[in-house]
């Protein structure tokens, strides 16, 4: 009997967990992705790498909502068991109280497991990809973003401004300023259009004159009456690298290893540069990973106090306050100790034992006031 009540609120558990992971992480990434549309689209990517760009940030949304939406989850089903007085079936049958805070440690160590696995290796390898879309993409929506009177410089080293357009799609007084390379060049042209193609997409320019400066400083201005700039050749200002929490757990781990070993090494790939100089983000990163979701078990020990408040009691409602402030100030603590982590061995002790210390503590006064239930 036992075990078909616990599987019945684990069941519980279970459904109403993933449920809310499913409607607040689509809110929260609803919400992202209007801001992942000004910073996609404005940077003359198409909305296709807007799309994939934004569905691949999804799984780190999800990763950082799993503590909190744990905490919703087992507050709403313990008060909800509680209401119906669903909990003294459990202490009838002989489920002591103790036995069932066990249980629940249990089950918040297999999510705590899940939550390494999707935060170590899931995660980064999502925005990884998401990464990768905005390198391979072209710049597909740029050309939709010359206007008339507006500076257009969402290309690295490109600065375009068009004076008037009319509604053929001609553009009238077109200055450009390219700094893309180690020469850089100022084109005027009378007038112009562009030139949509699939494979290549070029801003034919007619009548207008050019100034090219080289890495010496010296001058050349000569007249055209047609060239043709080719925007394909051209890269968007997004940044493109890898940022040190969109790399694989391998590699910062294997970096890791060889600053360990030689503090004075620097490995330069097209990803990213491993050097002494981000071995402290690094070292937050590893722990965000693989440590942080140490503090899961925690939550659901402080969620497992509301079973040992008696709802006949007249302090019962700041009992039940101060449960909510104290998940809440452990959240808190998780996401602000983590700062401080690699500032200093010190700092790194206190931060790895931290979460055992709470542990220990939280679950030592819940055995203690057990005995005065």
């Amino acid at each position: 009997m036992k075990k078909l009540i616990f599987r019945k609120i684990i069941k519980d558990i279970t459904i109403f967990f993933l449920l809310m992971c499913i409607t607040i992480g689509i809110i929260v990434w609803t919400l992202q992705a209007v801001n992942y549309l000004d910073f996609v689209i404005e940077d003359g990517h198409g909305l296709k790498t807007y799309f994939l760009y934004s569905l691949y940030n999804f799984p780190k949304i999800i990763n950082r909502l799993v503590p909190f939406i744990l905490f919703i989850t087992l507050i709403y089903v313990i008060s909800n068991y509680d209401s119906k007085n669903e909990l003294i079936i459990f202490w009838t049958f002989g489920v002591s109280k103790n036995e069932f805070v066990n249980k629940i440690i249990i089950y918040s160590i297999f999510l705590t497991i899940i939550q390494i696995f999707l935060s170590g290796f899931v995660t980064p390898s999502s925005q990884y990809k998401a990464r990768a879309q905005l390198k391979n993409s072209n710049i597909d929506y740029f050309t939709s973003l010359i206007k008339n009177g507006k500076f257009i410089n969402v290309v690295d080293g490109l600065t375009i401004f068009i004076n008037s357009k009319d509604g053929n799609g001609n553009f009238k007084n077109i200055f450009i300023d390219d700094s893309s390379k180690i020469n850089t060049r100022i084109i005027y042209a009378k007038s112009g259009y562009l030139d949509n193609q699939k494979i290549k997409k070029k801003f034919k320019l007619f009548d207008g004159k050019v100034i090219n400066k080289n890495h010496n400083n010296e001058i050349n201005i000569f007249n055209f009456e047609q060239i043709d700039l080719n925007l394909s050749e051209y890269t968007s200002s997004t940044i493109l690298v890898p940022k040190i929490q969109e790399l694989p757990s391998s590699k910062l781990f294997k970096c890791f290893k060889d600053l360990k070993k030689n503090k004075d090494i620097v490995i330069r790939s097209d990803e990213f540069t491993c050097q002494i100089s981000i071995k402290k983000e690094m070292t937050q990163e590893l722990f965000k990973r693989f440590y942080k979701p140490i503090y899961i078990p925690i939550i659901s020990i402080l969620c497992c106090y509301l079973i040992i408040l008696s709802k006949n009691n007249s302090k019962y409602r700041i009992k039940k306050l101060i449960v909510y402030l104290s998940i809440f100030l452990i959240l808190v603590v998780s996401e602000g100790s983590l700062r401080y982590s690699a500032n200093s061995f010190f700092a790194t002790y206190t931060y790895l034992a931290l979460p055992i210390l709470f542990f220990i503590t939280i679950y030592y006064f819940f055995r203690k006031n057990l005995r005065y239930v």
